[in-house]
């Protein structure tokens, strides 16, 4: 067992490099492993535990869920919270009833199982936009909405499929009010409890001492696991908890917080190469010819119509661009979740709950394959993209400074400004700054432009104070 797990490890390695050179999606090259280990291939795994492979995806979504909100900043997401809310909220479920009308229509499915899979297919997948805005150059605000979209919208989904399937095993005591109130309870528990541990773990983390920095690792699985099973047994969203308090996690200065990152980066990716093996395993080819043509007008449909929809009607009040909505529509990757979600369907007694897991399948691979390969490209043609590539050099940070950058956008406020005007807490400096290949030594009346890319270090005590500064710097002009 232990050579097999260390063989599929190997192979998901070799996988995801040849995935990077070749453009292929991770995810698929991951579902592809399982797919080959599975029965109908040469691997001949006989696997069909719905009910595992939902523990294994919920454990493995939770790692990557607070990954997430441990890479961003909160400070970062002030700018782009309403939006990101409203997509998380409005959009899933104007994607999930567009979705369930063309399901009708495509699948010989009754109303409420074509909402079931709408809802299925509703959110975005965390680790799909995590891996594909980590490679691109899309402008750091339409990314971050994105990620916070991502980590949002997923307790969302789950709510409104868990209550439509209790809709579906009990349709004479379960109604729309009991849906309604389900996904409150969900999302309001999840909120409270993500709040409260959030506050918790920023007063620990803030205050550990050098003699256990071993274990901070540690301390952290287990901030994310105390929040997300007690959200859980408290009947709310576990999901939304444990992304809060990684975000919470994220955003609290500390010595270790790149230690941090770099770990649950790791553990992160471990998560996905698990949690699409396993997926893969369940799913058998031989089925799919018979639903092939309706999983791919489904995928059209909510790739086209339901997800372009969901973004306007979300972002109508919004500050963005018709450019921008026209990237949001286009970057609705789908990946983990969405098969995670029907195997939840497997475990309930639903009727169609194969086709609803096949229809979903064909939804994941079209938009991992579509809209993944695209995204970037897509972004340059609307003119979207960063002027200089985010940092990938590893540093070694001294633990009594605060180190971030900064990358200056042609809207940005301090776009034309001279380095003594941005600003900056008193005991900061900017570095260097970065302007295409150069690195010039920053002075007092150096000119700030866009594109440049600014390293700023302080006190580390100062920290949110300079991330509040950066936030100014960031006001479009």
């Amino acid at each position: 067992m232990i050579l097999a797990v260390g063989g599929v490890l190997a192979a998901s390695v070799a996988a995801a490099l040849g995935a990077a050179r070749t453009g292929l999606p991770v995810l698929v090259a991951f579902l592809g492993i399982g797919m080959l280990l599975g029965s109908d291939g040469p691997g001949g795994i006989d696997f069909e535990d719905a009910e595992l492979t939902r523990r294994i995806g919920t454990v493995g979504l939770a790692l990557i869920l607070y990954e997430g909100g441990l890479q961003t900043s909160w400070r970062r997401l002030r700018e782009i919270a309403v939006p990101a809310a409203l997509l998380s909220t409005v959009g899933v479920v104007v994607s999930t009833l567009l979705t369930a009308l063309a399901a009708r229509m495509l699948f010989t499915l009754t109303w409420l199982e074509s909402a079931l899979l709408g809802a299925v297919v509703a959110s975005t997948d965390a680790a799909a936009v995590f891996a594909t805005l980590r490679s691109t150059q899309i402008r750091r605000k339409l990314a971050r909405t994105l990620e916070a979209e991502s980590g949002g919208n997923d307790p969302m989904a789950i709510a409104l499929t868990l209550g439509l399937i209790a809709w579906i095993e009990h349709p004479h005591g379960h109604g729309f009010v009991s849906l309604l109130w389900l996904v409150a309870r969900q999302l309001g528990l999840g909120l409270i409890v993500g709040v409260a541990f959030a506050y918790a773990a920023t007063r620990v983390f803030s205050r550990i001492p050098d003699a256990v920095a071993a274990f901070v690792p540690v301390a952290s699985i287990a901030a994310a696991a105390l929040s997300f099973g007690s959200a859980d047994v408290l009947g709310g969203s576990g999901f939304l908890a444990v992304y809060i308090v990684g975000l919470a996690v994220g955003s609290t200065p500390s010595r270790y917080r790149h230690q941090l990152a770099a770990f649950h980066e790791g553990m992160a990716f471990l998560a996905q190469v698990v949690l699409f093996v396993v997926l893969g395993l369940l799913v058998f080819p031989r089925q799919l010819p018979g639903v092939a043509l309706p999983g791919l007008g489904l995928a059209a449909a909510l790739i086209f119509v339901a997800r372009p929809a969901a973004v306007w009607a979300s972002t109508a009040f919004s500050p963005f661009r018709t450019r921008e909505r026209v990237l949001l529509g286009w970057a609705g990757l789908r990946g983990a979740i969405p098969i995670v979600l029907a195997t939840f369907a497997m475990t309930a007694n639903v009727r169609h709950s194969e086709t609803i897991f096949n229809g979903v399948f064909f939804v994941v691979i079209v938009s991992a394959l579509l809209q993944g390969t695209t995204l970037e490209w897509f972004a340059r043609r609307l003119g979207l993209v960063s002027a200089t590539p985010p940092p990938t050099a590893e540093r070694v940070i001294p633990q009594d400074l605060y180190v971030t950058e900064f990358l200056v956008e042609g809207n940005h406020a301090i776009n034309g400004s001279a380095v003594r005007e941005l600003g900056l807490p008193r005991e900061a400096l900017v570095a260097v700054i970065r302007r295409g290949v150069d690195a010039i030594p920053p002075r007092g009346s150096t000119v700030v432009a866009a594109g440049d890319l600014l390293s700023i270090i302080a006190p580390r005590d100062r920290g949110p104070d300079l991330e509040d500064v950066l936030g100014r710097w960031r006001r479009l002009i």
